[in-house]
């Protein structure tokens, strides 16, 4: 019996489309995360939703990166 290849849950085709959408939404996460911090008074700021909002964008801009990789060719 030979051996299965391995191959990618996600097609190769759509690697661009996710990059640039989770690049795009990690982006704009990223910079409601400054207009918080800049706009908001020390008094008022949340740690909680200041975790959340870098998680979320951390997540995004992480797995953008790894699919502008995958997009341009660079096997990671």
């Amino acid at each position: 019996m030979a051996p299965t290849p391995i191959t990618s849950p996600v097609p190769v085709v759509w690697y661009p489309t996710l990059a640039v959408l989770m690049l795009s939404v990690g982006l704009m996460v990223t910079a409601s995360f400054f207009i918080y911090e800049a706009t908001s008074s020390r008094i008022n700021r949340s740690l909680t939703k200041e975790l959340i909002t870098g998680a979320v964008a951390s997540f995004f801009l992480g797995f953008g990166s790894l699919f502008l990789l995958l997009a341009t060719g660079v096997y990671v």
